[in-house]
């Protein structure tokens, strides 16, 4: 049974049993508060590029090289370097359930014609739809990347295919968290890491029924052995905080030089697999060297996206309820290490977030990266509406 079949079957409790896990006003805290206790960071740019709704392919890839050309002028890139391009492939499921196969395709493109030798993409599933230990595996990534269209895109604009469980369950190294970090035991990431001189993330805007949204820092469960995912999902307590945290080992730290969203269309409800999809009149692609300052903005579309969709797609139980995603993660973990985890695992406290200042996630990246960064936004091409620009900053603006 699949995490949204399963979920819904526990639809029938009562709203009311969820009530002693939390409620949505509770957990999205008073953002003025949060606001008033930030330390500003430096300033960091994020550029959009406008996407109409009904771009073409070939619009939607114009539209991602600008926005990447505009964010780094790719001077860390030299003539015959290793580049590794992850996506986000939770599912099948097309995009924006998963990366946009087009805007990969341009990213590709455009590294090959700045100088990269290799270019790698890959990935690894969801547990829903991939089960990885040291016995075997169940499932396979590069079915389900085939299946949503990103492997035909990838191998036709001149990039490898690699996925971390083939290479088994050794080909996985230990890489240590910053220092203060909830993670009890250092973070399983595939060697393939250690191979490349640089990593591109291309995750997708998103919500998450459990983390509330999948964006750049959530991308990151995506490389992790699971072992690693175990402990991050049984330890609920801290999931969000580690979410955060696994963005700050060293092959991220240190070879991770560009994130770009393509946000012509956006899972605004439940997530990672299934929701209502919004595909606004006018849509952005997002890029910037900097994760945190990639994810305000992100998050801050997401949100707009959520205000804009229709009322009658607002605030369903399934979407909504701490009490489905207390139930969901433990089911997670039960998948990820049986039933006797599953029993013992910490209550998982979803925590919606209303603005960028009372997402968990975010909160701890700004501890980690040196305070909230000061997002500049700028345009990569004409397309982008003054008014949702406008809307954008002021939303991702820390007060003086």
């Amino acid at each position: 049974m699949e995490r949204r079949d399963f979920l819904k079957a526990l639809a029938g409790v009562s709203v009311a049993a969820a009530c002693p896990l939390g409620s949505r006003a509770r957990a999205a805290r008073c953002a003025p508060d949060r606001q008033a206790a930030l330390k500003k960071g430096a300033d960091q740019k994020v550029y959009l590029a406008g996407v109409k709704a009904g771009a073409s392919d070939e619009e939607l890839k114009v539209a991602v090289r600008q926005a990447a050309l505009a964010a780094t002028d790719f001077s860390w890139l030299s003539r015959g370097d290793t580049v590794f391009v992850k996506p986000a492939v939770n599912s099948s499921n097309p995009y924006p359930a998963t990366t946009c196969p087009a805007a990969l395709a341009a990213m590709v493109e455009l590294l090959k014609d700045k100088g990269a030798g290799r270019v790698i993409c890959g990935d690894m599933s969801g547990v829903e739809h991939v089960r990885f230990t040291r016995e075997g595996i169940s499932g396979s990534s590069r079915r389900l990347m085939e299946s949503c269209g990103i492997a035909g895109a990838a191998l036709a604009a001149g990039a490898e295919l690699h996925f971390f469980e083939e290479q088994g369950w050794d080909a996985f190294h230990e890489e240590a968290p910053a220092e203060g970090s909830h993670w009890k035991h250092g973070l399983m990431m595939p060697d393939i890491l250690r191979e490349v001189q640089h990593i591109v993330l291309m995750p997708r805007c998103g919500s998450h029924v459990l983390a509330g949204s999948t964006l750049g820092m959530k991308a990151a469960v995506g490389y992790w052995r699971h072992d690693t995912r175990l402990e991050y999902h049984r330890d609920a307590a801290t999931f969000h905080q580690k979410t955060a945290e696994g963005n700050t080992v060293e092959s991220l730290r240190t070879k991770q030089r560009l994130v770009v969203t393509c946000g012509h269309k956006v899972l605004a409800t439940f997530g990672p697999d299934e929701g209502y999809v919004m595909e606004p009149q006018n849509g952005l692609v997002i890029a910037s060297e900097s994760i945190v300052a990639h994810d305000m903005v992100s998050l801050a579309w997401l949100l707009e996206n959520r205000r804009l969709m229709p009322d009658s797609e607002k605030g369903s139980f399934m979407d909504t309820s701490p009490f489905v995603a207390w139930i969901g993660n433990r089911m997670v973990v039960t998948w990820l290490g049986g039933l006797g985890q599953g029993i013992l695992s910490d209550g998982f406290a979803k925590q919606p977030a209303d603005s960028v200042w009372d997402d968990p996630v975010l909160a701890r990246a700004y501890e980690l990266f040196g305070g909230v960064p000061g997002v500049v936004l700028e345009t990569a091409n004409a397309a982008v509406d003054d008014g949702l620009k406008k809307r954008l900053e002021e939303m991702t603006a820390l007060p003086s």
